[in-house]
């Protein structure tokens, strides 16, 4: 009888208390899409690269070296020698390097120039190797592996011909399109960039760049493909590398000999520390984010504690009929924080919902254009937390209207 005496006093005003509803159900949205979507992106980055010790490229601030190298977001600002890739690679404290050629595109998604040793030996997350869903690394040189978002996405399969683009961006004038790749094989998926990377080797780099001359393919320069198979490419410079060392004791000592390396400026960064310094950057961003959707919440607050108020001058009548049956102050009290109670779970479950659509829906988008993987899954342990702490706060803001009803009560 209580909760069905609640359900029709909140029918019987429904007009007020749906714009309450509406309030809330934004403000508890905003505030979960907020903290989800920091609590995801922090994990998202920090997941994309595990086991590499140093990250190695030309001189420039170590935040740019780590967003272009691991994340493909920027421009490197040069390249490494191809010279002094070797001759770090070949320290006896190194135990395997990971070479990085980046500067082609396919239909927007990044093309990276590598070596087996990629699939080898890099990891995400905690420590998980890649594995292919189908096919197998590149062995030849006009063939790619792809991420499983492109394949799934572009509808891309084994043996497929693929065209690379010059130049990162997602329209290209400038097309390889004399030198297609054939797509040998897809990895699965990681939930890090490596699913928007297109994968070949640094021949095949080479290969589409023979007759090119600053961006531009020379009319003049004819060759073969099967020409091309026979030559011995080697880049002549290459935009970062990543090293896994035999020891981690090592790490500072091998950072060090390369940041004073003498054959050219380079720069070697450890990812973590990188990784922190980022989010030390965030902080105030994300702070500025918390404090406007605490705002909202409290605004909304009151705006329940507001509707509760003005509603009890026009429950006079219901008031008087409650007493006459006996009904204590207590129970009119309790009457109060029951409705506000409703208020608060129906606007929970439809923010949650609206927020878990939202997340579904722009999934594919804000990985493809921001690198973000985001998880619909919200019902973790702070989401759960933030949850308990607003319906306490609802409960705080109605013991104000709850009061005065209990006061108005209690002179009858």
């Amino acid at each position: 009888m209580f909760f069905k005496l609640a359900l029709k006093s909140l029918l019987n005003r429904r007009g007020s208390v749906i714009l309450t509803l509406m309030a809330m159900t934004v403000s508890i949205f905003v505030l979960l899409a907020v903290e989800h979507m920091r609590y995801q992106t922090k994990q998202s980055f920090a997941n994309t690269v595990s086991g590499v010790d140093l990250i190695v490229g030309a001189r420039t601030g170590s935040l740019n070296l780590l967003l272009y190298s691991v994340f493909r977001i920027g421009s490197p600002t040069n390249n490494i020698t191809w010279e002094s890739f070797e001759d770090i690679a070949s320290k006896p404290q190194v135990k395997w390097a990971i070479p990085i050629v980046l500067g082609d595109s396919h239909r927007g998604y990044p093309v990276m120039g590598t070596t087996g040793v990629y699939f080898e030996f890099f990891s995400y997350g905690n420590q998980r190797g890649l594995t292919f869903e189908q096919g197998h690394a590149f062995n030849q040189v006009f063939d790619v592996v792809i991420g499983s978002d492109i394949a799934r996405t572009l509808g891309y399969s084994m043996g497929e011909k693929v065209v690379l683009s010059h130049g990162l961006a997602s329209t290209s004038f400038s097309q390889h399109d004399d030198r297609p790749f054939k797509v040998v094989g897809i990895l699965a998926p990681t939930g890090t960039p490596v699913d928007q990377t297109l994968h070949v080797s640094l021949a095949g780099i080479e290969a589409i760049h023979i007759g090119w001359q600053q961006g531009i393919k020379m009319p003049a320069a004819s060759i073969t493909t099967d020409h091309i198979k026979q030559l011995q490419l080697q880049p002549e410079s290459i935009t970062a590398f990543m090293l896994g060392l035999k020891s981690r004791m090592a790490t500072f000592r091998v950072q060090r000999t390369i940041n004073e390396y003498g054959r050219e400026p380079l720069l070697a960064i450890l990812p973590g520390v990188a990784l922190s310094e980022l989010w030390q950057m965030m902080n105030v961003l994300e702070n500025t984010l918390r404090l406007i959707s605490v705002l909202i919440l409290i605004a909304a607050l009151l705006g329940l504690s507001a509707m509760l108020l003005a509603s009890i001058r026009e429950r006079n009548h219901e008031v008087q009929l409650l007493r006459i049956i006996g009904a204590p102050p207590i129970f009119l009290f309790l009457l109060i924080e029951l409705e506000a109670l409703l208020i608060i779970l129906l606007s929970t479950v439809l923010g949650v919902s609206i927020l878990y659509a939202c997340l579904v829906t722009a999934g594919n988008f804000l990985a493809s254009e921001y690198g973000l993987y985001i998880q619909s899954n919200i019902l973790s342990g702070s989401a759960l937390h933030l949850v308990l702490i607003v319906i306490i706060a609802n409960l705080a803001a109605a013991a104000i209207p709850a009061l005065t009803m209990y006061k108005s009560a209690k002179k009858i």
